[in-house]
């Protein structure tokens, strides 16, 4: 007879160790704590470092009551477990005043002079969109703030393998000091990936400057960098190519019309470095930069372009058209192109032939994003292309303009096109076309 005295056990106690540190993963902070006091094992999941490796903190400017308990419960926990982290991202969620932002300066001081001193395993800081020259950044605050960031760095510099301070909007001087920290201990920094994207002030010509180069100069394994083309040189394209070259394989160039473009950069230049970087692969984000003549003094034939995208954000211009950019400048990287992508307000002027035309000689073009005036008829063209495998798009999405308030008929011939195709755009393709009135 069979004896019933003893309680059954919980299934859950015999979950095997990566199990349960599984399922503790998927969980928020209260919940992991209100879990570890369950019994001595759950506990000590809770107190495994693989749990807390990765973590995010987010300063609201206008906070609620549950979002001010969200952000203690990060930042109390951050302390806690901050030896075991390893990438870390702040975020400043629209700071509005100077004394929110005295608040922040005085919190990151404390969270980053422990870190300093517990943590030897962090890999990744990421603080982004930090506006450092909005007026309610007061002088005192703004450099204190700048001082303890770069004193983090410096204690960080022999292990930090990512460093994201997109948006920091920060002077030039300021800018090579952070940066420099990344070096300050060899004078040499083996950092991989550097986001430095709208880091500087608008309207610097950071290009022009013999600190930027020097700082630039002692970075020597370089695989990733993003930042404006306020910053590219004949100078610092020289500077990759005999400190990175064997390692460097992205660079993410913004282009917007704010920041000084008018620098004249050789296409030897780009060359010498594509030559010594085989790897290398260039993406172009412009933003309002549409004219020719200057795209044409930017978009050299001898810079390996995998990625371009043009955008004008609605604004029109009767003196600009698009046709010699599709017809003269991007065919030239007919054998790298592989994503394009199109936002602009090309006033009714149709492309759908030019369009066509540079899609089908991209060899590699795999993804086609296009906001633009035309034709329906062009998705049909396009999508017949596709299927006789003249192109090898991968992903297509296109928001037709049209000038109509009704685009009844528009939309039933798109519907009558995407029937036609459906065979082709269920198997192989990530696919969405709609029409957009611009009244």
């Amino acid at each position: 007879m069979e004896d019933d005295s003893e309680p059954k056990q919980s299934s859950w106690a015999c979950l095997p160790d990566v199990c349960l540190s599984h399922v503790f993963h998927w969980l928020d902070d209260r919940d992991r704590s209100r879990a570890a006091l369950v019994c001595k094992k759950w506990s000590c999941t809770m107190h495994s470092g693989s749990l807390w490796r990765c973590r995010t903190i987010t300063f609201y400017g206008q906070p609620s009551r549950a979002r001010t308990l969200e952000f203690q419960s990060a930042l109390w926990y951050t302390k806690k477990f901050g030896k075991y982290l390893k990438h870390l991202e702040i975020k400043l969620s629209n700071p509005y005043n100077t004394p929110f932002l005295k608040k922040f300066q005085v919190i990151m001081r404390g969270l980053l002079s422990h870190l300093g001193k517990c943590n030897s395993h962090l890999e990744s800081l990421s603080i982004k969109y930090l506006e450092l020259d909005c007026l309610i950044w007061k002088n005192g605050v703004r450099a204190q703030f700048i001082k303890n960031l770069a004193a983090f760095l410096k204690r960080m510099s022999n292990r930090l393998d990512y460093l994201n301070l997109k948006g920091a909007r920060i002077t030039l001087e300021e800018g090579c000091e952070l940066l420099n920290s990344l070096s300050s201990l060899t004078n040499r920094s083996f950092i991989s990936e550097i986001n430095i994207e709208d880091f500087f002030s608008l309207h610097l010509s950071v290009y022009s400057s013999a600190l930027f180069h020097q700082t630039m100069s002692k970075f020597h394994r370089l695989t990733i960098l993003t930042f404006n083309y306020n910053c590219i040189s004949d100078e610092l394209l020289d500077i990759l190519r005999e400190h990175s070259s064997h390692s460097l394989c992205t660079l993410n160039i913004k282009c917007h019309i704010h920041d000084p473009h008018g620098q004249a950069v050789s296409g030897m230049s780009w060359a010498n470095l594509a030559k010594r970087a085989p790897k290398l692969n260039v993406n172009f984000f412009f933003e309002r930069v549409m004219k020719h003549d200057h795209l044409a003094r930017i978009l050299l034939v001898e810079i390996p372009v995998r990625s371009i995208s043009l955008r004008s954000c609605y604004f029109s211009d009767p003196e600009w058209t698009m046709r010699p950019t599709l017809t003269n400048l991007l065919p030239a990287y007919w054998h790298g192109l592989q994503k394009l992508t199109l936002e602009l307000n090309n006033d009714h002027e149709l492309l759908d032939n030019e369009l066509l035309q540079l899609i089908l000689s991209c060899k590699k073009l795999l993804f086609l994003k296009v906001w633009a005036f035309l034709s329906v008829g062009f998705m049909e063209r396009l999508l017949q292309n596709r299927a006789e495998r003249k192109c090898i798009l991968t992903t297509i999405k296109v928001r037709i303009y049209t000038a109509q308030d009704d685009s009844t008929e528009e939309e039933r011939l798109l519907a009558d096109i995407y029937r036609k195709f459906k065979y082709l755009i269920d198997s192989e393709l990530n696919y969405f076309v709609i029409t957009y009135p611009m009244v």
